[in-house]
């Protein structure tokens, strides 16, 4: 008996749903054809591959198994775009005919190519392969259309990205709603990385630690650089605002861009040892990064002096810790004090509500003219008094200025009130900062101390600094005691 091989592919599951069938079709049909011609079949290459040349692992598999058999003179197909549907792919099917001897049935077609094929066989085969080409390149502009499409539309062509997914809707119409516990991951990898006490590496860390989730740096960094979850599209370069249910604000976004240019320009890399204040304090005199170094049971910080030598000192690391720990004590906060402060700012916000409601007000007609000079576009469209390239250049432009007004009425909506939380956080940190800092790990100490100080520079034995805004106010009025309370007159 002639021994063969069976080849069934489709490319995709709407094949499989539509008439192409492996199993059902396909398979049954080529199984039936090698019975009646007694064929023996060695092998059967069932698979679900695209047409694309450059990933076709499975027909080169095809390829190269009737290559090195050289017993297997025949290869079943079902039809011949089911083999290729590109003329690389045919040259390799040409040169199994021609050079290794081999014989391709194309079932379905009733055409049968071998080495002695000539006219009519031959122009059949040329032709099938030429309109298999043709329909990839028609479903190619068809995706590029519909892609289109749904992008100036606000519709997102593609699987959604983490934090979403795709749904299809009663009305068998696609949508992308949240998925809960994935977009409490990227809220909270923007909320850690914007506050520029974290690296992407320690947010891998604290992802583990907080969700039980593995990510790697370079999902985080994915995450981090992905405008979709304030809501933005980005497809083959271009820019389209989306329908879709934000994750985070336009502003939190914008701050973390910022943070990511500013780490861009730092060539220093946390590595080795968990050494508490590695890669943060410079030297004062030359600019070096100060190492650390283990010396007879000891842990000392000491200039590289790369630039020359300046009679550096050597620092150890608990003298470091406390003249941080002294800092800290001295931006405590009386807790009387504290309290009336945190009732001043809520007091304040509460003022404020009038002169929001009204700007809100505004942005919203804003948002609504937009709306309707679109509405009214569309029309003279359809009247043929603009050209669709008009309407559509015109379409963009009115979309983003009412995702602009968006932006701004999600801010409205929640600035103040994220004011009057934020600096009750940073209020209630600063009077916290001394225990935090004795009881935490070298990690934690670490952000702890990114999030408050800044340009740490080792000066002789001391450690110098700048505090950040608004630890630099704090410090200044606990420096000067302006809010210990005043002693009674009989005192």
């Amino acid at each position: 008996m002639i021994k063969a091989v069976i080849l069934a592919r489709v490319s995709t599951k709407r094949q499989e749903m539509e008439g192409l069938s492996l199993k059902e079709i396909q398979l049954p049909f080529l199984q039936k054809y090698a019975i009646e011609k007694e064929f023996d079949v060695v092998r059967e290459f069932v698979y679900s591959e695209t047409a694309d040349y450059k990933i076709r692992k499975k027909f080169n598999e095809v390829i190269e198994f009737v290559k090195t058999n050289t017993d297997v003179k025949v290869i079943l197909c079902f039809r011949v775009d089911r083999a290729t549907r590109n003329y690389r792919d045919a040259v390799l099917i040409d040169d199994l005919r021609l050079e290794y001897d081999k014989e391709i049935h194309f079932v379905y077609d009733h055409l049968v190519i071998n080495k002695k094929s000539v006219g009519r066989d031959i122009q059949d085969w040329d032709l099938k392969v030429f309109l298999a080409k043709q329909t990839i390149n028609r479903l190619k502009e068809d995706a590029i259309t519909s892609a289109s499409y749904m992008l100036h539309n606000g519709l997102w062509p593609v699987n959604a990205p983490f934090g979403y997914r795709n749904i299809t809707k009663e009305d068998k119409k696609k949508w992308i709603i949240i998925e809960p516990i994935e977009a409490e991951i990227v809220k909270k990898i923007y909320e850690w990385y914007s506050t520029g006490a974290f690296s992407m590496l320690e947010i891998k860390y604290k992802l583990k630690e907080v969700f039980i989730r593995d990510f790697s740096k370079g999902m985080v960094d994915k995450i981090l650089k992905n405008s979709f979850y304030h809501g933005i599209m980005v497809y083959s370069g271009q820019k389209y605002p989306h329908k879709y249910e934000c994750i985070i604000s336009m502003e939190l976004y914008d701050k973390v861009q910022q943070i990511k240019a500013g780490y861009n320009k730092k060539h220093f890399k946390f590595a080795g040892l968990p050494y508490q204040y590695r890669g943060l304090i410079r030297c004062n005199d030359c600019g070096c990064m100060i190492t650390p170094e283990k010396h007879k049971g000891h842990i000392y910080y000491h200039c590289t002096q790369y630039k020359g030598k300046h009679n550096a000192k050597w620092l150890r690391e608990e003298e470091i810790t406390n003249q941080f720990s002294n800092l800290f004590k001295k931006i405590q906060i009386p807790t009387e004090v504290l309290g009336d402060i945190t009732n001043t700012l809520r007091q304040s916000h509460k003022d404020k509500s009038y002169f929001v409601n009204n700007l809100l007000e505004e942005h919203q007609k804003g948002y609504k003219k937009y709306e309707e000079r679109i509405e009214k576009m569309y029309e003279d469209k359809l009247d043929g008094s603009i050209t669709e390239d008009y309407y559509n250049n015109k379409r963009e432009e009115y979309r983003a200025k009412q995702h602009e007004l968006q932006g701004k009425m999600a801010k409205l909506t929640t600035a103040d009130e994220d004011y009057y939380i934020t600096a009750d956080y940073l209020l209630q940190l600063s009077n916290r900062a001394y225990e935090l800092f004795q009881s935490s790990e070298v990690q934690e100490k670490r952000q702890l101390l990114k999030l408050i100080l800044q340009n740490l520079r080792l000066n002789g034995s001391s450690v110098d600094y700048d505090l950040i805004k608004p630890f630099d106010k704090i410090f200044f009025y606990a420096s000067r005691q302006q809010w210990l309370p005043r002693l009674d007159s009989n005192q």
